[in-house]
């Protein structure tokens, strides 16, 4: 009405737009890139310092905002179970209840006690992924979301992600999103949880407002791991000068690499030390009051 030009787009063009610029993005989340592997290797040293952890204790959640696979191959590579919310062989569906499952050993009589494997992780994408694929729902796929290889080579399927928009938010209150988003805050809410944040820059409220809630229980604890903290959210918590808050900066610590190989404890390894720390003291021969060793 003011004489300016007007542009028609039709809900066709819109929706081949869209999925132009998903198939795109997905297109640079395809990783590893040629010469540049030593990010996966730092990935599955990760793993391996994970599965450390006693296997009396929760299984350890990875939370992760990236699109890639690269926890998956990881995986893969290190003979690692991963329970990604999705069950299937050769069609794959999103169903958040195998989160509730875990893996065993059979016992070697039908008397004997059953081991818990220890080779198992629980993998949340909370923005998707681009192995994730938009389906119709249907009574065998409530959720209308299966899983499959990537095919970087134009197929028409869209990968379902979250674009990184201020209008991310109302997308992570639809599904399966939503029920993602409630299993992030109900594991940080956990009595002595402890989140790991590395390589997050603090830039998604809707992520930072379950941290907060968090940050409300006595016994959380707040690890972040980041070369340059610049976020005014960080700069708000080293105000507080709050215990439970730790920060990993610098060139070295700060960085995923530093972290893994100088920070992160491999537990075996701890308790092999431990061990021959005791047998050592143990074959150590004792003294008497004046000081020299016990002949006997």
């Amino acid at each position: 009405m003011d004489g300016s030009p007007s542009i028609d787009v039709t809900s066709g063009d819109l929706d081949l737009c869209i999925e132009h610029t998903t198939r795109a993005l997905a297109h640079v989340c395809h990783l590893p890139l040629d010469g540049r592997e030593h990010g996966l290797s730092r990935i599955r040293t990760l793993l391996r310092k994970l599965l450390t952890r006693p296997l009396n204790l929760k299984r350890v959640n990875i939370f992760t905002l990236n699109y890639d696979t690269l926890v998956e191959q990881a995986s893969d590579t290190e003979g690692i179970v991963l329970l990604d919310g999705f069950v299937g062989n050769q069609r794959r569906i999103f169903r958040p209840e195998r989160y509730e499952q875990d893996l065993y050993f059979p016992a070697e009589t039908t008397e004997g006690q059953v081991h818990r494997f220890d080779r198992v992780l629980h993998l949340y994408k909370l923005h998707g992924s681009i192995t994730w694929v938009a389906d119709s729902p249907t009574i065998d796929n409530p959720y209308g979301v299966t899983a499959a290889a990537f095919d970087a080579g134009g197929s028409r399927s869209r990968p379902l992600l979250i674009y990184p928009t201020p209008a991310k938010y109302g997308e992570t209150l639809g599904m399966p999103y939503s029920e993602l988003f409630r299993r992030f805050a109900g594991a940080l809410v956990r009595p002595q949880s402890v989140l790991f944040t590395i390589g997050y820059g603090f830039g998604d409220e809707h992520v930072n407002a379950i941290i907060r809630q968090a940050l409300a229980v006595p016994s959380f604890t707040l690890v972040v791991v980041d070369p340059r903290p610049q976020s005014d959210f960080v700069s708000r918590l080293r105000e507080q000068r709050d215990q439970r808050i730790w920060i990993s900066e610098g060139p070295t610590l700060g960085t995923l690499s530093g972290f893994v190989d100088r920070v992160l404890p491999d537990l075996r390894e701890e308790e092999i030390l431990r061990k021959v720390e005791a047998t050592h003291r143990a074959l150590e021969p004792t003294r008497t009051a004046e000081g020299t060793p016990d002949a006997n």
